[in-house]
Protein backbone atom coordinates (compact mmCIF):
# COMPACT_ATOMS: atom_id res chain seq x y z
CA UNK A 1 0.00 0.00 0.00
CA UNK A 2 1.04 3.41 -0.92
CA UNK A 3 0.44 6.57 1.40
CA UNK A 4 0.10 10.09 0.01
CA UNK A 5 -1.32 12.84 1.57
CA UNK A 6 -4.16 12.38 3.57
CA UNK A 7 -5.21 8.79 3.80
CA UNK A 8 -8.36 8.71 6.12
CA UNK A 9 -8.85 4.99 5.43
CA UNK A 10 -5.73 3.78 5.37
CA UNK A 11 -5.87 2.25 9.19
CA UNK A 12 -8.89 0.36 8.08
CA UNK A 13 -7.13 -0.72 4.77
CA UNK A 14 -4.43 -2.23 6.72
CA UNK A 15 -6.67 -3.56 9.52
CA UNK A 16 -8.82 -5.55 6.47
CA UNK A 17 -5.48 -6.73 4.93
CA UNK A 18 -4.04 -8.28 8.21
CA UNK A 19 -7.54 -10.28 8.69
CA UNK A 20 -7.07 -11.76 5.53
CA UNK A 21 -8.11 -15.73 5.51
CA UNK A 22 -6.63 -18.36 3.27
CA UNK A 23 -2.66 -16.78 3.30
CA UNK A 24 -0.50 -15.55 5.42
CA UNK A 25 0.32 -11.51 5.32
CA UNK A 26 2.50 -9.29 5.87
CA UNK A 27 1.57 -5.49 4.77
CA UNK A 28 4.17 -3.06 3.69
CA UNK A 29 3.33 0.41 3.96
CA UNK A 30 5.22 2.84 1.61
CA UNK A 31 5.36 6.62 2.69
CA UNK A 32 5.46 8.56 -0.17
CA UNK A 33 4.60 11.81 2.12
CA UNK A 34 1.66 11.30 4.25
CA UNK A 35 0.97 11.93 7.97
CA UNK A 36 -1.78 9.17 8.15
CA UNK A 37 1.26 6.60 7.94
CA UNK A 38 1.70 6.94 11.76
CA UNK A 39 -1.60 5.20 12.76
CA UNK A 40 -0.31 2.00 11.68
CA UNK A 41 3.45 2.91 12.22
CA UNK A 42 4.76 -0.22 14.65
CA UNK A 43 1.15 -2.30 14.01
CA UNK A 44 2.09 -6.10 14.38
CA UNK A 45 2.30 -7.42 10.62
CA UNK A 46 3.13 -3.85 8.78
CA UNK A 47 6.55 -2.54 7.84
CA UNK A 48 6.72 1.20 7.11
CA UNK A 49 9.36 2.23 4.42
CA UNK A 50 9.94 5.94 4.22
CA UNK A 51 12.11 6.94 1.21
CA UNK A 52 12.07 10.78 1.89
CA UNK A 53 10.25 11.59 -1.23
CA UNK A 54 7.61 10.49 -3.47
CA UNK A 55 8.22 8.18 -5.96
CA UNK A 56 4.45 8.04 -7.24
CA UNK A 57 2.83 4.68 -7.70
CA UNK A 58 5.30 3.01 -9.88
CA UNK A 59 8.08 3.71 -8.08
CA UNK A 60 6.29 3.18 -4.67
CA UNK A 61 4.81 -0.22 -5.58
CA UNK A 62 8.42 -0.92 -6.87
CA UNK A 63 10.00 -0.33 -3.76
CA UNK A 64 7.39 -2.27 -1.83
CA UNK A 65 7.60 -5.47 -4.06
CA UNK A 66 11.42 -5.03 -3.47
CA UNK A 67 11.08 -5.49 0.49
CA UNK A 68 8.44 -8.42 0.38
CA UNK A 69 9.05 -12.17 1.39
CA UNK A 70 6.42 -13.79 0.24
CA UNK A 71 5.80 -15.79 -3.02
CA UNK A 72 2.72 -13.67 -3.84
CA UNK A 73 2.69 -9.52 -4.43
CA UNK A 74 -0.70 -7.85 -3.94
CA UNK A 75 -1.21 -4.06 -4.59
CA UNK A 76 -4.01 -2.56 -2.82
CA UNK A 77 -4.95 1.04 -2.71
CA UNK A 78 -4.70 2.64 0.61
CA UNK A 79 -7.97 3.70 0.61
CA UNK A 80 -9.25 0.02 -0.69
CA UNK A 81 -10.55 -2.21 1.83
CA UNK A 82 -10.26 -5.86 0.91
CA UNK A 83 -12.99 -8.63 1.90
CA UNK A 84 -11.18 -11.22 4.36
CA UNK A 85 -11.05 -13.56 1.32
CA UNK A 86 -10.02 -11.47 -1.31
CA UNK A 87 -6.24 -11.93 -1.17
CA UNK A 88 -6.16 -15.70 -1.16
CA UNK A 89 -8.70 -15.69 -4.13
CA UNK A 90 -5.92 -13.35 -6.32
CA UNK A 91 -3.24 -15.53 -4.67
CA UNK A 92 -5.21 -18.58 -6.25
CA UNK A 93 -5.80 -17.47 -9.64
CA UNK A 94 -1.93 -17.45 -10.09
CA UNK A 95 -1.78 -20.76 -12.33
CA UNK A 96 -0.18 -21.71 -15.29
CA UNK A 97 0.11 -18.40 -18.01
CA UNK A 98 -1.95 -16.36 -15.86
CA UNK A 99 0.70 -13.91 -15.01
CA UNK A 100 -1.40 -10.96 -13.24
CA UNK A 101 -5.10 -10.59 -11.51
CA UNK A 102 -7.57 -8.25 -10.84
CA UNK A 103 -10.28 -8.25 -8.21
CA UNK A 104 -13.96 -6.64 -8.30
CA UNK A 105 -13.17 -3.49 -7.24
CA UNK A 106 -16.59 -2.03 -6.20
CA UNK A 107 -17.75 1.42 -4.69
CA UNK A 108 -17.56 2.25 -1.22
CA UNK A 109 -20.22 4.14 -1.16
CA UNK A 110 -22.50 1.33 -2.85
CA UNK A 111 -20.82 -1.98 -2.35
CA UNK A 112 -23.01 -3.85 -4.60
CA UNK A 113 -21.51 -1.27 -7.88
CA UNK A 114 -18.60 -1.59 -9.64
CA UNK A 115 -15.71 0.81 -9.85
CA UNK A 116 -13.35 -1.28 -11.77
CA UNK A 117 -13.93 -5.03 -13.11
CA UNK A 118 -10.77 -5.15 -15.10
CA UNK A 119 -10.02 -1.79 -17.45
CA UNK A 120 -10.49 -1.72 -21.25
CA UNK A 121 -7.66 -0.23 -23.24
CA UNK A 122 -8.49 2.05 -26.56
CA UNK A 123 -6.39 0.92 -29.47
CA UNK A 124 -5.22 5.18 -28.65
CA UNK A 125 -3.87 4.06 -25.80
CA UNK A 126 -6.96 5.36 -23.51
CA UNK A 127 -8.25 3.44 -20.60
CA UNK A 128 -10.75 3.95 -17.86
CA UNK A 129 -12.56 1.67 -14.88
CA UNK A 130 -14.28 -1.30 -16.86
CA UNK A 131 -17.58 -1.23 -15.61
CA UNK A 132 -17.61 1.87 -13.71
CA UNK A 133 -21.11 2.44 -12.17
CA UNK A 134 -22.65 -1.36 -13.25
CA UNK A 135 -24.43 -3.82 -10.98
CA UNK A 136 -21.68 -6.04 -9.42
CA UNK A 137 -23.99 -8.48 -10.36
CA UNK A 138 -23.12 -8.13 -14.07
CA UNK A 139 -19.83 -9.08 -13.65
CA UNK A 140 -19.56 -12.55 -11.39
CA UNK A 141 -17.97 -14.82 -14.02
CA UNK A 142 -14.08 -14.82 -14.69
CA UNK A 143 -12.10 -14.18 -17.25
CA UNK A 144 -9.15 -12.56 -19.42
CA UNK A 145 -8.81 -8.68 -19.47
CA UNK A 146 -7.00 -5.99 -21.01
CA UNK A 147 -5.54 -4.69 -17.83
CA UNK A 148 -5.91 -5.02 -14.27
CA UNK A 149 -7.01 -2.47 -12.06
CA UNK A 150 -3.74 -0.82 -9.75
CA UNK A 151 -6.10 -0.60 -6.73
CA UNK A 152 -6.60 -4.37 -6.58
CA UNK A 153 -4.52 -6.79 -8.28
CA UNK A 154 -1.56 -9.65 -7.77
CA UNK A 155 1.25 -11.34 -9.38
CA UNK A 156 3.72 -13.56 -8.38
CA UNK A 157 6.95 -11.93 -6.59
CA UNK A 158 9.00 -13.72 -9.51
CA UNK A 159 7.39 -12.65 -12.15
CA UNK A 160 6.81 -9.20 -11.04
CA UNK A 161 10.58 -9.32 -10.86
CA UNK A 162 11.06 -10.64 -14.13
CA UNK A 163 9.03 -8.22 -16.40
CA UNK A 164 10.63 -5.19 -14.03
CA UNK A 165 7.60 -4.08 -12.35
CA UNK A 166 5.77 -1.10 -13.12
CA UNK A 167 7.17 1.41 -15.00
CA UNK A 168 8.99 3.97 -13.16
CA UNK A 169 8.40 6.90 -15.90
CA UNK A 170 5.25 6.49 -15.76
CA UNK A 171 5.65 7.88 -11.59
CA UNK A 172 1.43 7.53 -11.31
CA UNK A 173 -1.65 6.86 -13.91
CA UNK A 174 -2.07 4.08 -16.71
CA UNK A 175 0.81 2.31 -14.88
CA UNK A 176 -0.80 -0.92 -14.36
CA UNK A 177 -2.38 -0.67 -18.16
CA UNK A 178 1.01 -0.75 -19.25
CA UNK A 179 2.19 -3.97 -16.94
CA UNK A 180 -0.82 -5.32 -18.22
CA UNK A 181 -0.11 -5.40 -21.88
CA UNK A 182 4.17 -5.88 -21.55
CA UNK A 183 2.55 -9.18 -19.61
CA UNK A 184 0.67 -9.75 -22.84
CA UNK A 185 3.45 -9.27 -24.77
CA UNK A 186 5.38 -12.13 -23.35
CA UNK A 187 2.62 -14.79 -23.70
CA UNK A 188 1.51 -14.33 -20.26
CA UNK A 189 -2.46 -13.57 -19.43
CA UNK A 190 -4.37 -10.92 -17.54
CA UNK A 191 -7.47 -12.15 -15.89
CA UNK A 192 -10.50 -10.74 -13.57
CA UNK A 193 -10.79 -12.90 -10.20
CA UNK A 194 -15.04 -11.93 -9.10
CA UNK A 195 -14.40 -13.43 -6.19
CA UNK A 196 -11.65 -10.94 -4.72
CA UNK A 197 -13.58 -8.51 -3.68
CA UNK A 198 -13.01 -5.13 -2.05
CA UNK A 199 -14.42 -1.25 -1.64
CA UNK A 200 -12.28 1.94 -2.40
CA UNK A 201 -13.16 5.43 -2.42
CA UNK A 202 -13.26 6.53 -5.94
CA UNK A 203 -12.37 9.80 -6.72
CA UNK A 204 -11.74 10.07 -10.06
CA UNK A 205 -9.96 14.47 -9.61
CA UNK A 206 -8.07 13.86 -6.20
CA UNK A 207 -4.81 14.69 -8.16
CA UNK A 208 -4.96 17.54 -9.94
CA UNK A 209 -2.23 17.01 -12.44
CA UNK A 210 -4.05 13.90 -13.47
CA UNK A 211 -4.59 14.80 -17.13
CA UNK A 212 -0.97 15.68 -17.36
CA UNK A 213 -0.10 12.27 -16.13
CA UNK A 214 -2.65 10.76 -18.12
CA UNK A 215 -1.97 12.24 -21.68
CA UNK A 216 1.95 12.47 -20.87
CA UNK A 217 1.74 8.58 -19.92
CA UNK A 218 -0.54 7.39 -22.45
CA UNK A 219 1.72 8.10 -25.35
CA UNK A 220 4.81 6.79 -23.44
CA UNK A 221 2.87 3.50 -23.20
CA UNK A 222 1.88 3.58 -26.83
CA UNK A 223 5.25 4.68 -27.86
CA UNK A 224 7.00 1.82 -25.93
CA UNK A 225 4.44 -1.28 -26.18
CA UNK A 226 2.65 -1.05 -29.23
CA UNK A 227 3.77 -3.43 -31.70
CA UNK A 228 5.67 -1.65 -35.21
CA UNK A 229 2.90 -2.64 -37.40
CA UNK A 230 -0.16 -1.62 -35.16
CA UNK A 231 2.23 2.01 -35.06
CA UNK A 232 2.26 2.59 -38.00
CA UNK A 233 -1.39 1.43 -38.94
CA UNK A 234 -2.57 3.77 -36.11
CA UNK A 235 -0.45 6.99 -36.69
CA UNK A 236 -3.26 9.22 -38.25
CA UNK A 237 -5.44 8.25 -35.85
CA UNK A 238 -3.17 9.07 -32.97
CA UNK A 239 -2.27 12.01 -34.50
CA UNK A 240 -5.48 13.88 -34.76
CA UNK A 241 -6.44 12.30 -31.42
CA UNK A 242 -3.36 14.42 -30.71
CA UNK A 243 -5.45 17.75 -32.24
CA UNK A 244 -8.30 16.85 -30.43
CA UNK A 245 -6.98 16.62 -27.25
CA UNK A 246 -5.13 20.38 -27.91
CA UNK A 247 -8.31 21.23 -28.46
CA UNK A 248 -9.81 19.71 -25.56
CA UNK A 249 -7.36 21.34 -23.16
CA UNK A 250 -7.63 24.67 -24.64
CA UNK A 251 -11.69 24.62 -23.63
CA UNK A 252 -11.28 23.43 -20.35
CA UNK A 253 -8.19 25.12 -19.01
CA UNK A 254 -5.09 22.29 -18.94
CA UNK A 255 -3.54 23.35 -22.60
CA UNK A 256 -0.33 24.27 -20.65
CA UNK A 257 -0.35 20.55 -19.18
CA UNK A 258 -0.71 18.94 -22.32
CA UNK A 259 2.39 20.90 -23.71
CA UNK A 260 4.35 19.90 -21.06
CA UNK A 261 3.52 15.88 -21.43
CA UNK A 262 4.76 16.69 -25.16
CA UNK A 263 7.82 18.28 -23.68
CA UNK A 264 8.76 15.28 -21.49
CA UNK A 265 8.43 13.00 -23.98
CA UNK A 266 11.33 15.12 -26.77
CA UNK A 267 13.39 15.78 -23.76
CA UNK A 268 13.83 11.61 -22.70
CA UNK A 269 13.32 10.60 -26.04
CA UNK A 270 16.35 8.39 -25.64
CA UNK A 271 14.71 6.93 -22.97
CA UNK A 272 11.48 6.20 -24.78
CA UNK A 273 13.67 4.60 -27.65
CA UNK A 274 15.37 2.31 -25.63
CA UNK A 275 12.54 1.43 -23.41
CA UNK A 276 10.81 0.78 -27.22
CA UNK A 277 13.40 -1.82 -27.24
CA UNK A 278 13.59 -3.64 -24.22
CA UNK A 279 9.72 -4.31 -24.17
CA UNK A 280 9.56 -5.20 -28.17
CA UNK A 281 12.45 -7.48 -27.50
CA UNK A 282 10.80 -9.33 -24.48
CA UNK A 283 7.75 -10.07 -27.55
CA UNK A 284 6.08 -13.16 -28.05
CA UNK A 285 2.36 -12.47 -29.47
CA UNK A 286 1.85 -11.30 -33.15
CA UNK A 287 0.52 -7.42 -34.01
CA UNK A 288 -2.21 -9.10 -34.45
CA UNK A 289 -2.85 -11.27 -31.24
CA UNK A 290 -1.42 -7.73 -29.28
CA UNK A 291 -4.79 -5.74 -31.73
CA UNK A 292 -7.34 -8.15 -30.32
CA UNK A 293 -6.56 -7.12 -26.92
CA UNK A 294 -7.69 -3.50 -27.30
CA UNK A 295 -11.02 -1.99 -28.10
CA UNK A 296 -12.35 0.62 -30.29
CA UNK A 297 -14.94 1.16 -28.33
CA UNK A 298 -15.01 4.07 -25.65
CA UNK A 299 -17.63 4.79 -23.60
CA UNK A 300 -15.76 5.46 -19.81
CA UNK A 301 -19.02 7.37 -18.89
CA UNK A 302 -20.26 10.99 -18.50
CA UNK A 303 -19.15 10.64 -14.28
CA UNK A 304 -15.03 10.91 -15.38
CA UNK A 305 -16.17 13.39 -17.74
CA UNK A 306 -15.00 11.69 -20.14
CA UNK A 307 -18.05 11.21 -22.67
CA UNK A 308 -17.42 10.93 -26.09
CA UNK A 309 -20.66 11.48 -28.50
CA UNK A 310 -22.00 8.94 -30.48
CA UNK A 311 -20.65 9.96 -33.68
CA UNK A 312 -17.17 9.73 -32.77
CA UNK A 313 -17.33 6.48 -30.95
CA UNK A 314 -18.84 5.44 -34.62
CA UNK A 315 -15.74 6.56 -36.64
CA UNK A 316 -13.55 5.05 -34.06
CA UNK A 317 -15.28 1.68 -34.92
CA UNK A 318 -14.59 2.28 -38.38
CA UNK A 319 -11.34 3.10 -38.46
CA UNK A 320 -10.12 0.19 -36.22
CA UNK A 321 -11.92 -2.13 -38.72
CA UNK A 322 -9.75 -0.54 -41.84
CA UNK A 323 -6.66 -0.95 -40.02
CA UNK A 324 -6.34 -3.42 -37.12
CA UNK A 325 -3.43 -6.05 -38.11
CA UNK A 326 -5.16 -9.32 -39.56
CA UNK A 327 -3.63 -13.11 -39.17
CA UNK A 328 -1.24 -14.31 -41.93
Amino acid sequence: MLAWGEEPLLAEAVSAALASTGVDVDVIVVDNGSPSVDAVRGTDGVTVLSPGRNLGFAGGCNLGASQASGDVVVFVNSDAVVAPTALAALAEALVGDVALVSGSLRLRARPDVINSAGNPVHYSGLSWAGGLGAPASDFTEGRAIASASGGLCAMTASRFAEIGGFSEPMFAYLEDADLSLRCWLRGWSVGYVPTAVATHHYEFGRNASKLYWLERNRLFMVLTVWPTRLLLALAPALLGLELLMCLVALRDGWLRRKLAGWAWLWRHGREVVARRREVQAAAVISPSEFAALLTPEFSPGESVGLAVPHPARAVSRMYWRLVRPRRG
